[in-house]
């Protein structure tokens, strides 16, 4: 196979699999060791096995970080401090794409970013939603409050006062009232006070607002 073939397949797919050059009477050997040469060659970036972006200046578009994520384990969503970015319920920038699953839990550093997949329990595996990216592409992402509830699951110490208060949360950009429903769905006493004490803080700056 040609590069301009790979390209004309690709078209504008901001991740491929070796799957979907493999139709017809293609060899499978002989296209894998073409894809090892250019990326060798620094035409391609191999993500995983099986999973490659095409590297500039081939690409059309910048694939998503969350969408990197999404393909590179399949079942999981983008959730934690990434999510809680992205909807702007912190103020902090954040490098690392985190993402939650069933599987096994594993970091994964590519020339498209640093991908880190925590392991939760199926029972705890709801609160996600596909997302528009923009240029066509979407992911699974965690709502901002389950993302909120898979932090501090996932961290020691999580439903403390000192760690909620240094996520300088934008309580306005969280409904309280999900983040509780979400919390009882999981059933987990952390979340649950967790959840309570947000709300207490948002209780609390709103009798501020109206002294004022």
């Amino acid at each position: 196979m040609r590069f301009e073939k790979l390209l004309e397949i690709i078209a504008d797919e901001p991740v491929f699999e070796t799957g979907l050059l493999l139709s017809g009477e293609a060899d499978p050997v002989g296209i894998r060791h073409q894809l090892a040469r250019w990326t060798r060659a620094g035409r391609l970036h191999q993500l995983r096995r099986e999973l490659y972006a095409l590297a500039p200046p081939y690409r059309k578009q910048m694939p998503h970080p969350f969408l990197v994520a999404n393909r590179l384990v399949q079942g999981s969503y983008v959730s934690g401090l990434s999510a809680l970015a992205h909807a702007h319920c912190i103020p902090e920038y954040v490098p690392e794409t985190t993402s939650v699953g069933a599987g096994r839990p594993q970091v994964r550093q590519t020339a498209l970013g640093r991908f880190s997949f925590r392991h939760v329990k199926v029972d705890l595996l709801y609160g996600y939603q596909q997302v528009d990216l923009g240029w066509g592409q979407t992911a699974f992402v965690a709502v901002p409050e389950k993302a909120l509830l898979d932090l501090v699951h996932l961290c020691p110490g999580g439903d403390e006062p000192a760690y909620i208060e240094e996520l300088r949360l934008d309580l306005e950009t969280l409904d309280l009232d999900r983040l509780d429903v979400l919390a009882h769905a999981a059933a987990r006493p952390k979340l649950l006070r967790a959840a309570g004490y947000i709300r207490s803080l948002a209780e609390d700056r709103s009798l501020s607002y109206e002294a004022l």
